[in-house]
């Protein structure tokens, strides 16, 4: 039993974080210079996955860059014990149970040896740190050498192509389009999705002149609430989250492509101002949003979806912009003892 998996499987941070800590993190000096690099040695054979599969080659070498620093940082914990643990005391007991039975799977087929099994605590593998089970489904010879490893460059990034394209990645399509809003704009329309040709008809412009298919379905969505970026998501933004599924985390890896491939990030600034919630706080608000008829679905004292949303319908019926943006600022009144 290794305790510390558990320690850390069972551990909250303090604070809630703020979109641009992530995006901030995304795209450091050192990040984004050791992703050029890497991205400039495996030009050639990135350029024949995404004519393979369709997905971006800077998005392939982002999630590279996200998951292992481009190979850097595959984890240290013996995934058969983090595992095992993990299954006998965690969170998700089935979830783990499974993994590690898919690890045995890899095992028995040969992608992987005993002597590699080194990874993360919550059971990532190789260069782009793959759970068991995924890589089971997913995973893809990509040097043609007969076998599918995880800690092989060419073949995780070559599964992770694999993986997005068979989340029904859309070639062609950015993540995310930074947009304008009009000043009359009905901010109750955040976080909905509707075909592009519908947002146009709303005032919402591209700041890049860029043409988006009428019918594409796109989520308009403001990170940092109405005084920060207004993005358009494309479904593609939603497939880069089956890594993992935060917003935060699929922005980074948009932002990190974009870094890696020389091209312009955001273009308005976030409002650092804002400060976020301790993870106590969020739980109260989530119980107070709750009691009050708006729904969180749970208090986790984690900011998600449903937290934001039924934040969003609050904040319209208490004489807010209902932009779902939550701050010290914002959520005062249902975070105050």
């Amino acid at each position: 039993l290794n305790q510390q998996v558990i320690s850390l499987d069972s551990g909250q941070p303090e604070f809630s974080k703020m979109p641009w800590d992530y995006a901030d993190s995304a795209v450091s000096g050192g990040r984004v210079s050791t992703g050029k690099s890497k991205f400039s040695e495996q030009r050639s054979y990135l350029s024949r996955l995404e004519a393979q599969y369709g997905v971006n080659a800077e998005i392939i070498a982002a999630i590279w860059g996200m998951e292992s620093s481009f190979g850097a940082v595959t984890g240290n914990s013996h995934l058969p014990s983090a595992l095992a643990s993990l299954a006998y005391d965690g969170r998700r007991q089935q979830f783990a149970e499974t993994q590690l039975l898919s690890l045995i799977t890899l095992l028995q087929r040969g992608d992987v040896s005993w002597s590699q099994l080194e990874g993360s605590w919550a059971g990532g593998m190789g260069q782009t740190q793959f759970i068991p089970g995924t890589w089971l489904d997913h995973g893809v010879d990509g040097d043609g050498n007969g076998n599918r490893n995880p800690w092989s460059t060419a073949d995780a990034l070559a599964s992770t192509a694999n993986y997005l394209s068979n989340s029904g990645w859309v070639r062609g399509l950015a993540p995310f389009y930074e947009v304008t809003l009009p000043p009359s704009f009905d901010y109750s329309t955040v976080s909905t999705k509707l075909p592009a040709a519908r947002w146009a008809a709303l005032g919402v412009d591209t700041i890049d002149d860029v043409f988006l298919d009428a019918n594409t379905q796109m989520e308009l969505w403001l990170p940092a609430g109405k005084n920060g970026p207004a993005l358009l998501l494309s479904p593609n933004f939603d497939v880069i989250k089956v890594y993992n599924n935060s917003s935060n985390y699929a922005l980074g890896v948009s932002l990190l492509a974009k870094a890696i491939a020389g091209q312009t990030g955001l273009r308005t600034s976030w409002p650092r101002y804002e400060r976020p919630l301790a993870t106590s706080q969020v739980t109260r608000l989530q119980q107070r949003l709750t009691s009050a008829g708006y729904d969180t679905k749970g208090t986790d004292g984690i900011i998600g979806t449903n937290t934001r949303k039924a934040f969003q319908r609050w904040q319209g019926d208490n004489g807010q912009t209902p932009d779902g943006f939550i701050s010290q600022s914002s959520a005062s009144s249902l975070t105050a003892w």
